[in-house]
């Protein structure tokens, strides 16, 4: 439970001094200097109405007047689509958002987001990816013809997609700062996009190593950043956020894969859950949906992942607040 003594020093140094101001009280009124809602504080035996007056005072405020707020979203192929009813839960809230960062499947939606496309909009995201069969840049994939055709795949539909959404914007053009992870395929050496062409930077974010062609850009050859930033912390820090939140998309270790892909897909999934344990920690608050359902590749249940998302972000939305609440204070209280 958040302790109702530092709510109430957090509210009455928000609260903005034309409220602490002397005046003559209305009728019913509380006495005059003190903030309406924290006149009945005494009386209330839940914290929710509390918390909730001083969220709204702090949500609604810009830094430097609160920390900037960062939200980082994984990796996970299908199972990041559970990032979209994360950003759903959140409007909802009211939860402020000011840079966004993402790798491989999260650099998708963020980038969607940062662009500015409503949240409606990225769930049709979900359905076109089934319409589009994107599942086919995975599952037609066999050992044998990677072996007869002598040279890396390119995922057509994946691409066509990314293009379709995102081509001829740059990251200048996003109406929320935006930051994406790709691995450098010669170094290993991960890069972070924070400007340029914002298509082929998503492009590389989601380019699975092995199997699909790498993406040429100046002179580094770039391939899936969840290999080595599942969860890009460091990529919102260096934008400019001071507390960042995550959405995390979990392993789905219970399937065996089908396929030389599916083989690569969950090695590339458990890779990112180990580094997930270190960066999770980095992270001011986590939410994690259980997605035992959804495999990596399965993109005809990308809406499937989303509502687990939106249910999983609705449920734990009052934990999250408080944990941005308890570390604005400070900064808050400092204004007094």
């Amino acid at each position: 439970m958040f302790p109702k003594r530092l709510l109430l020093v957090i509210a009455l140094a928000a609260a903005p001094a034309a409220a602490l101001s002397a005046q003559e009280p209305e009728a019913g009124a509380p006495p005059s200097g003190v903030v309406p809602w924290a006149a009945s504080w005494s009386d209330e035996t839940d914290d929710d109405v509390l918390r909730e007056a001083v969220w709204t005072r702090v949500a609604s405020s810009r830094p430097p007047a609160r920390p900037s707020v960062g939200l980082a979203l994984s990796g996970g192929g299908a199972r990041g689509f559970a990032h979209a009813g994360v950003l759903e839960a959140l409007e909802y809230a009211g939860f402020p958002i000011d840079e966004v960062s993402g790798t491989s499947m999260g650099s998708v939606i963020g980038s969607l987001y940062a662009a500015g496309t409503p949240v409606q909009e990225i769930w049709k995201f979900g359905r076109e990816a089934g319409r589009l069969k994107i599942s086919r840049d995975f599952r037609n994939i066999r050992a044998l013809g990677l072996l007869l055709a002598d040279k890396l795949l390119t995922p057509t539909h994946i691409n066509s997609f990314i293009e379709s959404h995102l081509g001829g914007k740059t990251f200048a053009d996003l109406r929320i700062p935006f930051a994406c992870s790709a691995m450098d395929l010669r170094t290993g050496e991960k890069i972070i996009f924070t400007e340029g062409p914002l298509a082929i930077a998503v492009r590389a974010s989601v380019d699975l190593p092995g199997i699909f062609a790498p993406v040429q850009y100046r002179h580094r050859y770039l391939v899936d950043g969840g290999v080595v930033d599942f969860i890009p912390v460091e990529a919102a820090r260096q934008l400019g956020a001071d507390w960042v939140l995550a959405s995390v998309t979990g392993s789905s270790q219970s399937r065996m894969p089908e396929n030389v892909l599916m083989s690569l897909l969950q090695v590339i999934d458990i890779r990112g859950s180990l580094l997930a344990g270190a960066e999770e920690k980095e992270a001011g608050f986590v939410f994690k949906p259980e997605l035992g359902g959804v495999g990596v590749a399965d993109f005809d249940k990308c809406e499937d992942a989303g509502e687990v998302g939106l249910l999983e972000a609705s449920r734990r939305m009052n934990a999250a607040k408080e944990a941005l609440l308890i570390y604005s204070a400070p900064k808050v209280v400092g204004k007094l």
